[in-house]
């Protein structure tokens, strides 16, 4: 996993059960194996930085004078983080050991990238977020209900591309849309490197989810298969934990 500027990069492969993803790390670390469900990947973590202001401006004027300034600044938003980053695996029909029968290299990932504080999600049970998660998950990372950089006002928009968690459709659920090379994007169903708001019904637990555009430019013009921000508790002394899962097809 890479931080770029408030950035992390994370590097996925992934693995399935019945019908299994086999999740291979770039770095041959180890091998996850786990049911046709999202899974959990393993991560490799490269390093991490962050946004620093320039030099301290100043201005010299004449006693006796009165000077109008506009003055426009860049200041890092401690609300949230953000997690970029390359997906790849392989279908396998293997057994609870991992061996297997036979396998397909699944080529250019397609999928979904699932993120939450959670660590335990029913995948069978997942829907779209309501406002009542909203409300709920701000408290959690004690992001105030009127700022307006909370997740209410993020994720503005509904009308981002159908897809499926297993077999549960998930259409016009809160979602917005990363930037690329620095800019902002239109949000739709063509937008590259879209982000949804779902929750577990049984809990109400919040899950982000990533939809994967593989090797598109990102937010830096590098390229990467998903790029996902999440909430931060910006008072906090530790940061807040997330947990990684991965849906190939």
């Amino acid at each position: 996993m890479k931080f770029d500027k408030g950035i992390w990069t994370v590097n996925i492969k992934k693995s399935g059960g019945y019908l299994m993803l086999v999740l291979l790390l770039i770095f041959l670390l180890s091998v996850s194996f786990a049911t046709s469900l999202p899974s959990a990947p393993i991560i490799a973590y490269n390093s991490n930085t962050t946004y620093t202001s320039g030099i301290v401006n100043r201005s010299t004027d004449a006693k006796g004078t009165i000077t109008t300034i506009v003055m426009t600044a860049s200041q890092q938003d401690y609300k949230w983080k953000a997690y970029v980053g390359n997906v790849s695996g392989t279908l396998a029909l293997a057994d609870v050991n991992g061996k297997a029968v036979y396998d397909w290299n699944s080529g250019t990932p397609v999928g979904k990238v699932f993120v939450s504080r959670f660590s335990s999600i029913s995948w069978t049970n997942i829907a779209c977020v309501n406002q009542a998660s909203i409300d709920t998950e701000e408290t959690g990372i004690s992001m105030s209900l009127s700022a307006k950089d909370n997740l209410n006002n993020t994720f503005n928009a509904t009308n981002h591309q159908g897809f499926n968690v297993g077999v549960v459709p998930i259409n016009g659920c809160r979602s917005t849309a990363t930037y690329l090379n620095g800019t902002s994007q239109t949000m739709g169903p063509a937008a590259a490197f879209q982000e949804v708001l779902l929750r577990d019904t049984t809990t109400s637990n919040l899950v982000y989810a990533g939809l994967i555009n593989s090797s598109t430019s990102g937010y830096n013009n590098q390229k990467y298969d998903f790029q996902m921000i999440v909430g931060e508790n910006e008072s906090a002394s530790t940061p807040t934990p997330y947990f990684f899962w991965v849906e190939l097809g």
